[in-house]
């Protein structure tokens, strides 16, 4: 089953992530409590919730990852 995520909602469109691709589809498309960020399943337009769970906890990590590295030391201006 193709999966895709949901990057953002404009006016009754969901901007969906398939493959690395922006892609649309009409917001009444997806089920009712579909989010931006939820991994859905094309085909049905429901969320996979397990699919979700894990890109939340990679993007959890990444984010953590992120606060730990450090400025160059030193002034500069930009």
């Amino acid at each position: 089953m193709p999966k895709a995520t949901v990057d953002r909602f404009e006016e009754g469109l969901a901007v969906l992530v398939v493959d690395g691709r922006q892609v649309t589809r009409p917001r009444a498309e997806l089920a009712p409590e579909v989010r931006e960020g939820d991994v859905i399943d094309l085909d049905t337009g429901k969320v996979d919730a397990q699919a979700t769970e894990a890109l939340r906890e990679e993007v959890r990590k990444a984010r953590k990852r992120a606060k730990k590295k450090q400025a160059p030391p030193g002034n500069f201006d930009l």
